[in-house]
């Protein structure tokens, strides 16, 4: 008899292991999720509920963790899917089934497109967002493509590096940021998407807070709208992406660029910001989104101290776990500054690292500065993640 390790982070290893033995390729994908280890958190649990559950954990095989109002379970896929099958659910956990089984359709079957207006942006290998500023005042690339003549030629060359969606914005929301007028964001948006658009440099996305322009870029060609704060500075501006059956972002974030940094009080980041993406989706929806165009984005950076991205970072299955596709924006941020001592002009290899980490967490989009770099870093990470 022999042994060999197989590696428990993926189900990749199982997976390959099946097929190496005969097995067919959906069965052996279905049968490696199904031994795949999960944890999941379980909040505002009744007594009754936590003694069903231990009582459940005893018969399943599962691991069990409870305090007042939560609990944590732990065990393979296959141990949780009963509890997701309302014929199979044991007595005292029927309130659990369905939030089991939404999860458990998006491990099992996540995401594979994005629907955008007029196009589908693939999310079997990463996607790359190429950031394109028209600010004088971005943290990174202010004032750099505030011409119309810059803006295009940096266009062109996000594109020729390879990435699937450019993002315009005209509003800076750098920690402590002004904010800047309608008026202006338009004039600095609007005609540099018009230019993209002609010139077939799509699909676009712009990044705004406000519906105005939102509405008067979709018109000009934008298919996304990339918004940082998740509809809670506009509320009108979900409404505008449903009207016009756009993709739409929906960026974690407290409070404004100018009150975000004191605001950085968490108990649990990862949790946290799950739980709180969670209800802005939800909110994108009652205002009409269709669920397959929202894509979340945890926000690296934005009302969140060095550790706490790291540990975001580290936990972002949590934000995976809703079941949308997930976009991460570290490019150059602070707090990869604040890991290898560089200035924000030379962080784009530091950056290149964090997505690819990221897409072993299950990131799938990556809104970047330097798209040939952060392509060359993804295409290794992704190439582990590949069937053979």
């Amino acid at each position: 008899m022999k042994l060999t390790a197989l590696a428990a982070h993926t189900p990749e290893a199982v997976r390959a292991a099946l097929a190496a033995r005969g097995w067919g390729e959906q069965p052996a994908w279905l049968a490696a999720t199904g031994v795949q280890p999960l944890l999941v958190l379980l909040d505002d649990v009744s007594d009754a509920e936590r003694e069903a559950l231990v009582r459940w954990s005893t018969k399943a095989g599962a691991d069990v963790l409870t305090g007042d109002g939560w609990a944590l379970v732990g065990g393979t896929a296959s141990r949780l899917a009963p509890l997701a099958r309302a014929d199979r659910v044991p007595a005292g956990l029927e309130g659990l089934s369905g939030e089991v089984a939404r999860f458990l359709a998006g491990y099992v079957e996540p995401p594979r497109v994005w629907p955008i207006a007029g196009a589908e942006i693939a999310l079997d290998r990463p996607a790359l967002i190429g950031i394109l500023n028209l600010t004088p005042d971005s943290f990174s690339d202010g004032g750099r493509f505030t011409t119309l003549e810059r803006a295009i030629a940096h266009a062109e060359t996000l594109k020729a590096d390879g990435c699937q969606l450019i993002d315009v914005g005209g509003e800076s929301t750098r920690p402590g940021a002004a904010p800047v007028s309608v008026a202006d964001e338009l004039g600095r948006v609007i005609p540099v998407v018009e230019q993209l658009a002609r010139r077939g440099l799509g699909p676009l996305s712009v990044d705004t807070r406000k519906s105005e322009v939102a509405r008067a870029a979709i018109a000009a060609g934008a298919a996304v709208v990339n918004d940082v704060s998740a509809g809670v500075f506009d509320p009108e501006l979900p409404r505008v992406a449903a009207r016009e059956g756009v993709g739409m972002i929906l960026m974690h974030m407290r409070g404004t660029p100018d009150t975000m940094d004191g605001l950085a009080t968490y108990g649990h980041v990862a949790a946290e910001v799950a739980g709180e993406l969670r209800m802005a989706a939800e909110r994108a929806q009652a205002a009409g989104v269709a669920r397959e165009r929202i894509v979340l984005d945890p926000g690296f950076g934005f009302a969140k101290t060095p550790e706490q991205n790291f540990r975001l970072l580290d936990e972002l299955a949590a934000v995976v776990g809703l079941g949308y596709p997930v976009a991460v924006g570290p490019s150059r941020k602070r707090f990869l500054g604040h890991a290898t001592g560089r200035p924000v002009d030379d962080r784009d290899r530091a950056t290149a690292v964090a997505c690819a980490l990221a897409w072993e967490r299950g990131a799938r989009l990556f809104r970047v500065h330097d798209v040939a770099l952060a392509r060359e870093a993804l295409t290794v990470a992704s190439a582990t993640t590949s069937p053979t």
